[in-house]
């Protein structure tokens, strides 16, 4: 017990340091190149891995959703991941990954995994810059930045549930998501997020309160642009106060972790006082106890507009 406890504590300490876990796993082959591609997502992410357990089809279900598990008195719907990105598995779908994001539990349905990697979130490059996109929110350079690095493709998950399994209810709604947000004049929230559904999300709900923002796609681009505020506001003679109302970043973002983003924030005298948000899929008592051992003023699971907006009027009103 003492050794599952110290593996769980050293990943979690991890995040202290900007650096994760990847797991990678092979979906089968790419129908152009003809190559089993290595993907990866968070450690942080998976629950557990299983073998493939007996799958029991749900009448009308949605494309690309094989059926459901029951997973220790657990009905787990159960995505086939391979399908999902246009890949074609050699074996079968042999291994099932149970994660958890934004308040749900899925299984992802795979050919096999390969190992988990340590990386540090430098040698993780956001996808929007390369040739990748849609599903893929960045590519890891799994042998750091030697020219002959292997790479894999972070999974952009929230991107494929939306896909996959369409909300039928607003995202947005203006009757409950509450009153306009009231910030000092000439104030924005800086947002950061590497997802370009998360981003939208968050760009609707914050209009939806008129709070006016900048939004970011990783936590490195955050803080040069804090920098970048806070240089200009000292030669107008005043301080970030008077141009930034809050920080509001997800957690795991290409380059810099918003992790590593709100130590940086509240160690730096620069920005004392400035308040900073967590709005994140990674959810659990482990990585909230985090989120308030690096300083976050609060910590919000993706994604409940109507939560998000009163976290940020409450943290704003302090």
């Amino acid at each position: 017990m003492s050794t599952v406890q110290q593996e769980v504590d050293e990943r979690t300490n991890l995040t202290g340091s900007n650096k994760f876990e990847l797991l990678l796993f092979r979906l089968g082959d790419n129908p152009t190149t003809g190559r089993s591609e290595l993907f990866g997502i968070n450690v942080f992410k998976v629950r557990e891995i299983v073998a493939m357990p007996e799958i029991t089809t749900v009448a009308g279900a949605l494309s690309h959703n094989l059926g459901v598990v029951n997973l220790r008195g657990q009905i787990i719907p159960v995505i086939d991941l391979p399908s999902v990105v246009g890949c074609k598995p050699k074996t079968g779908l042999n291994i099932m990954l149970v994660t958890e994001y934004a308040r749900s539990t899925q299984g992802f349905a795979v050919e096999s995994v390969e190992e988990i990697v340590r990386l540090d979130w430098s040698h993780v490059l956001s996808a929007e810059s390369s040739a990748a996109g849609g599903m893929v929110t960045s590519i890891a350079r799994l042998d750091g930045n030697s020219e002959t690095t292997r790479l894999a493709q972070v999974l952009d998950v929230e991107q494929i549930l939306r896909q996959i399994a369409p909300r039928d209810t607003k995202d947005i709604d203006p009757e409950t998501i509450g009153a306009k947000l009231v910030v000092k004049p000439g104030t924005v929230i800086l947002a950061a997020d590497d997802s370009a559904v998360a981003r939208g999300l968050i760009g609707q709900a914050l209009d939806a309160i008129g709070a006016p923002y900048i939004m970011t796609k990783t936590g490195r681009e955050a803080w040069e642009k804090l920098i970048s505020i806070e240089s200009a506001a000292r030669e107008e003679g005043k301080t970030i106060h008077d141009k930034v109302a809050m920080v509001l970043t997800d957690l795991e973002m290409p380059e810099m972790d918003g992790f590593t983003l709100t130590k940086n924030i509240k160690q730096d005298e620069r920005f004392k006082g400035l308040p900073v948000v967590i709005h994140s899929s990674l959810s659990g008592s482990t990585n909230e106890d985090h989120v308030r051992s690096v300083g976050a003023d609060a910590y919000v699971a993706k994604f409940v507009a109507d939560e998000l907006a009163a976290t940020i009027r409450e943290v704003i009103a302090r």
